[in-house]
């Protein structure tokens, strides 16, 4: 059974939907999902699981939230990330997806290994966009 970390940090709750969405894939996809906020984690969570997916909405100018998030990902970026099945997932209330094509990027020079494009809503994640996540996780398990 493949123990998958999901670490988020929401500010209205939107990025935390989408990780409990992700959390239940990969349980039905028969993983065992860690669902941490970001507060809540350290690196060695990721690092030691077998797939991670990090959560975390567009905020500012199409960045990471700089209090937690920024810095949690800043230590993973710096540490054992090579190879690791990794999923990406956020929501956005403005601009055009920047922040992930962004993190994306910089995770793959990590040398994360994606298993998806990084998966955004806009505001709530609706009923699809759960499934979404879902899918996702599913896909981390798997």
């Amino acid at each position: 059974m493949k123990k998958v970390a999901v670490v988020y940090w929401t500010g209205s709750g939107n990025t935390e939907q989408m990780a409990q969405a992700v959390a239940e894939g990969i349980t039905a996809g028969g993983g065992e999902a860690v669902l941490l906020n970001v507060s809540d984690a350290s690196p060695e969570d990721v690092w030691k699981a077998d797939a991670a997916a990090l959560g975390c909405p567009s905020m500012g100018a199409e960045v990471l939230e700089e209090g937690e998030m920024e810095p949690f990902v800043e230590t993973l970026v710096g540490g054992e990330l090579t190879g690791k099945p990794m999923a990406l997932f956020g929501s956005y209330d403005w601009g055009n997806g920047e922040w992930m094509h962004d993190w994306e990027e910089r995770m793959k020079a990590a040398g994360a290994q994606l298993v998806d494009d990084g998966l955004i809503t806009r505001l709530n994640p609706d009923d699809e966009a759960l499934e979404n996540c879902r899918a996702l996780g599913k896909r981390l398990a798997g």
